[in-house]
């Protein structure tokens, strides 16, 4: 997956039992602005354009609310479509006109508003597809390209997720854009809204070439490797860029291989952060963002993450000191409902294999984001950043994984797949099943003695000694402050990014 949701019946394994759309989706365009009219000309345009399973999209007209929203504008003459009713009259539209997909080609459009349009045009028939917000920002025309296949947050309860506001652009517009971890899920879905935002160069890092080539080509970017371990070469890959601004998302996230490798854990989260702060501020960066994973502390996963913070919190304060220039932040990223191995990848692959999809528990719950949403909170803690804070996204209640299930098969209208629900997790797994204090109280900082134990840890994991580095990383990460504990954003303390009251549950 990269930063959506795939379709569960896509590849060759999925159960024959399963009946794939036909070749060509008869297609309503929802909104006959500039970005409806772009995607319109495009599927026209292009013969066998794809957007929905591999399959083409034929529009057969738009809906718009607007009496007369061709009015003013360049004809198009080559569409010929006709403006065939209004928004609230989708689902009838839907079925009178025997479309099959609905593109909603608005990217302002609120999420409740988005939600609203998706249950009626599932509810008659069809699937769906929507322009994300960034779409708006773009310094081209809307393409099938941009098109998300499926409503993430409609899977999930909570309320409407954080805007990005347009000072963003101040920060990004005309500068030197670095992000690492590039070609991950996260990095990639970054990558396109900074593109949006028309920086002067984009820079995009990962260790795994092979991935960063299949990025959308775009993206008119510089694809580099570099191995964030070593600190020679990225100071060399610091020097030779001048990044103004970095966005650090490169990692690794894999909780399991951290509770048995943690020494992998300090070189790929802690020691590459060291590193890329220290070339940050040597080479005259600007602002540097480090994106961790909101896991359980108690775990390798959450220790390593949090240590990467005391990381980014001595940096800023040492650069207090010397009075320089470079912003450190850092953000703190829930469970990405569609990003790799998420629980959305796991549902798809398990529907694949004929069930049945395993929960732990019938009234297990999680708080969600959505890639996007994630995304949304790394730009806006960028632009609002003074300095060592840790932002933090409040995700509102959680939503039960039961409950997610029912509404993705919903979506992609699959027969009601089993579940079996097999119990908790051992004990100590990273991901918490909803918010929840520390297991252990955190204690003040004190980064006074950091570089020595750093250093100590850094040893350690070089030679791979897992017991001591472990109970290195689990001292770190009782220091630092809580995000429950402290909501207003102050300098070295955490931000809590909230959102406004929820809209209207989704039914399950």
């Amino acid at each position: 997956m990269t930063g959506q949701a795939e379709a569960p019946w896509d590849g060759s394994q999925g159960p024959v039992s399963w009946i794939r759309p036909p070749a060509v989706l008869r297609t309503l365009v929802v909104g006959a602005g500039r970005a409806g009219r772009a995607l319109a000309r495009d599927l026209r345009g292009a013969a066998g354009s794809h957007g929905a399973e591999g399959c083409e999209l034929r529009p057969i007209g738009f809906v718009d609310d607007a009496r007369d929203p061709f009015a003013n504008r360049d004809a198009l003459p080559e569409l010929a479509l006709p403006l065939l009713g209004t928004l609230a009259e989708l689902a009838h539209l839907v079925a009178e006109h025997e479309a099959e997909a609905v593109l909603l080609a608005i990217p302002g459009l609120p999420t409740a508003r988005i939600r609203e349009l998706t249950t009626a045009a599932i509810g008659a028939g069809a699937v769906v597809r929507y322009l994300p917000w960034h779409a708006a920002y773009l310094p081209r025309e809307a393409a099938t390209s941009d098109l998300r296949p499926l409503d993430i947050r409609a899977l999930i309860d909570g309320p409407e997720p954080h805007v990005v506001s347009p000072e963003v652009k101040e920060i990004v517009t005309g500068k030197r854009i670095l992000v690492t971890g590039a070609a991950g899920a996260l990095g990639a879905e970054l990558s396109r809204h900074l593109h949006a935002f028309n920086p002067g160069e984009l820079f995009l890092l990962d260790g795994d070439e092979s991935a960063l080539h299949r990025l959308r080509p775009d993206l008119y970017a510089t694809l580099l490797t570099a191995d964030l371990s070593d600190r020679d070469q990225t100071d060399r890959t610091f020097r030779d860029l001048r990044p103004e601004v970095v966005f650090h998302a490169a990692g690794l996230r894999q909780a399991s291989v951290l509770e048995r490798r943690p020494s992998l854990g300090v070189r790929a989260n802690v020691l590459s952060t060291d590193n890329l702060a220290r070339a940050a501020a040597r080479h005259g960066t600007e602002r540097f963002v480090r994106i961790s994973t909101d896991a359980d502390p108690a775990s390798m996963l959450g220790a390593s993450q949090r240590a990467a913070e005391a990381v980014i919190r001595a940096a800023a304060a040492k650069n207090a000191k010397k009075h320089t220039s470079t912003v450190f932040t850092a953000v703190r990223i829930g469970d990405a409902l569609d990003a790799h191995d998420s629980l959305l990848t796991v549902l798809a692959d398990q529907i694949r294999a004929g069930g049945p999809v395993t929960i732990t528990h019938p009234d297990a719950t999680r708080s969600f984001a959505t890639v996007e949403e994630a995304v949304a909170l790394a730009l806006e803690a960028a632009r609002a950043a003074t300095g060592g804070e840790v932002h933090t996204l409040d995700l509102g209640e959680p939503t039960r994984i039961a409950d997610v299930v029912a509404r993705f098969t919903r979506q992609y209208k699959l027969p009601e797949v089993p579940i079996r629900y097999v119990g908790s997790r051992p004990q100590g797994n990273p991901r918490r099943a909803e918010h929840t204090e520390p297991t252990e109280p955190t204690q003040p900082a004190d980064d006074a003695d950091l570089p020595d134990r750093l250093d100590k840890l850094y040893k350690a994991a070089e030679k791979n000694r897992d017991p001591k580095v472990r109970q290195m990383l689990a001292k770190l990460a009782k220091q630092g402050p809580d995000p429950a504990q402290i909501p207003m954003p102050h300098n070295g303390e955490t931000t809590a990014f909230r959102r406004p009251p929820p809209p209207q549950a989704f039914d399950a």
